[in-house]
């Protein structure tokens, strides 16, 4: 398959007046027809017809529209001159009338195969079977009748409006496809993956091998987006994307979609952007018909996926996509804000730190920031102004996923002794020192495993612990969201990785501590493995170990039974919190500082 360039046609009066002209030939051949008296309207005058087909022939100027249709759908002259008979009946109302005397029938002003096969120069019988063009590509459509000869033919409104010059998406596809017309903002190592890319196509298209998938994996949405945007764009190609949810699961609707699609790559020079996952459709039968899809779809297709997805017969290849690194983010985000950059005094790095965002969010919140309308506190600094912005950009990620505990705990509030609040603090210290010591001092370069900060605050219901959580979040200015364990653990195999996986990644954008409540419902002791159901409860044990291990932001687990959690997780997490039930005096600081000022407590006896 060759990458095709836009479609180019002259201008709407240019194209409009050789398609009238290529029209009145038309015409003039029903004409010649319909005036041939005497005779069998299956059979014209040799003499008269053969003349005026061939004075004709020689005057017509094919359209650029019609040419294209011709190069691009591999259209006989025949063929073509069916199109023509089917497209005047939209342009001339008188035409109805000269088909019906040719047919002989007033009934039958309609252009039919029969009309065709006796009005136009060299018919040929095989045009009209399903596989030829015409059909295949649905450019013609075939009308309820006795006979396939007598049927009504009319012109798809698509092929209509082609003619005429107009592009526009086949109504048959809104809802389906969309097209992405955001200009696409590229870092360094995107750039370099984007040129892999487009040499992979060029070098596929220059030997007239297959075109093959181009396959993104990696979490960043937006920026491989930007990367499938600038690959068709240096082919000149339209992107559009196309949803997995709208995708039928009917044999017959699943072949019209494919061939709409094909036929649309060939009439404006679609590409397809495919983002899904599989198992998001819920239904097997839909997964079936999406990789069905994919496999034979004959049009330029980029794939968009969290993993790889297994090779059947169509060639992929496929490419990793990261977040941008850290200097590139910085690089961006000086860019972006322009001399404001210069008054922040090394927040970006700060930001950056803490964030992990594409290009495009990094650009939405300095213009989030810049505009006067903003819903942030103008008393704010610049640098808390980004930072509030930031933590908003990370949400929509994991509201779905998580619930967001509002932290307006202060550690005034919190009652626990000195030792057990100093481990707190010490905990704030290391996930706001991270950047210098993972990045500024190296450790983050020699391995991804060991970089997250980890912390088991273990005690009995009350006795501070979800509270503790809170006062991290308010003192590091951090989103928290608690972990529903009920919606995460599933009794379908490999579910529960698949949900925490989608916590994790969706957390990575940055600005989140993740707090898993009643943590020994699933990092519970692993057992010895007796059947299936240990085995695979034990992968899920040992996943998330290497999750916790590799996430750089802060994870909470709480228990009331320290001593169920797995030890291979006891000796992973870098701070462990025993939180002892309060004594009477810790009881009675805490019945003190629980009440607001402005309640009266003169009479109470704490």
């Amino acid at each position: 398959m060759l990458i095709q360039n836009p479609s180019t046609v002259s201008g709407n009066g240019a194209n409009h007046h050789h398609l009238m002209d290529a029209l009145e030939v038309i015409r003039e051949l029903l004409e010649a027809k319909s005036n041939s008296t005497g005779e069998d309207v299956k059979t014209h005058s040799q003499s008269s017809g053969n003349r005026l087909e061939g004075e004709a022939r020689s005057q017509i100027v094919v359209p650029p529209t019609i040419k294209m249709l011709c190069e691009r759908f591999g259209l006989s002259n025949f063929e073509r001159d069916v199109l023509l008979l089917c497209a005047g009946m939209e342009f001339d109302s008188s035409w109805a009338s000269l088909c019906a005397e040719i047919n002989g029938d007033r009934l039958q002003n309609y252009p039919t195969f029969s009309l065709a096969l006796a009005v136009l120069p060299a018919p040929n019988w095989a045009a009209l079977t399903p596989s030829a063009n015409l059909r295949r590509w649905r450019l013609i459509e075939v009308g309820a009748g006795n006979t396939l000869t007598s049927s009504p033919l009319r012109i798809d409104e698509r092929i209509l409006h082609y003619l005429a010059g107009v592009q526009h998406l086949d109504d048959r596809l809104l809802g389906i496809v969309e097209p992405l017309t955001t200009e696409a903002y590229l870092v360094p190592s995107h750039a370099k993956l984007t040129q892999e890319m487009v040499a992979t196509w060029v070098k596929a298209a220059n030997t007239k091998d297959i075109l093959p998938v181009l396959q993104l994996c990696g979490g960043e949405n937006a920026s491989k987006r930007a990367i499938a945007m600038a690959v068709c764009g240096a082919f000149g190609l339209n992107l559009f994307t196309i949803s997995a949810q709208t995708i039928p699961t009917d044999i017959s609707q699943l072949q019209l979609l494919k061939c709409l699609c094909e036929r649309e790559y060939h009439l404006s020079s679609m590409a397809l952007l495919w983002e899904w996952d599989e198992g998001e459709t819920g239904e097997k039968a839909k997964e079936n018909a999406i990789a069905r899809l994919i496999e034979s779809i004959d049009c330029p297709l980029i794939t968009s996926s969290s993993d790889r997805r297994r090779q059947k017969q169509r060639p992929i290849i496929t490419f990793d996509v990261h977040h941008p690194t850290a200097a590139e983010q910085q690089a961006i985000w000086l860019e972006a804000l322009g001399d404001i950059a210069l008054t922040l005094n090394g927040e970006i790095q700060n930001l950056v730190s803490h964030f992990h965002l594409s290009p495009a969010a990094i650009h939405s919140a300095c213009l989030q920031v810049s505009d006067s309308e903003t819903e942030i506190p103008s008393q704010l600094s610049i640098a808390q102004q980004l930072w509030h912005t930031c933590r908003a950009q990370a949400r929509p990620r994991l509201d779905d996923m998580a619930q967001r505990l509002e932290s307006g705990a202060s550690w005034d509030e919190l009652v626990l002794p000195d030792k057990e609040k100093q481990v707190l603090r010490e905990i704030a210290a290391h996930v706001r020192q991270r950047t210098k010591v993972y990045d500024d001092w190296g450790f983050g370069g020699k391995g991804k495993r060991g970089l997250g900060i980890s912390a088991l605050f273990a005690g009995t219901s009350g006795t501070g612990k979800t509270m503790a959580a809170e006062v991290l979040a308010q003192e590091l200015q951090l989103d928290l969201y608690r972990i529903d364990i009920s919606a995460i653990v599933s009794k379908y195999i490999g579910e529960t990785e698949k949900n925490l996986r989608q916590v994790f990644d969706a957390a990575e954008t940055g600005g989140v501590i993740l707090l898993f409540d009643e943590a020994d419902a699933i990092f519970g002791k692993r057992s010895e493995v007796k059947d299936a159901r240990d085995r695979y409860a034990n992968m899920e044990v040992s996943y998330l170990l290497q999750r916790m291990e590799s996430y750089r932001g802060l994870s909470i687990l709480t228990t009331n039974l320290k001593g169920s959690i797995d030890q291979a997780f006891l000796r992973r997490i870098r701070f462990i919190t025993q939180f002892p039930f309060p004594d009477a005096s810790q009881r009675a600081e805490i019945w003190r500082r629980v009440f607001p000022k402005a309640t009266p407590t003169e009479k109470l006896n704490i």
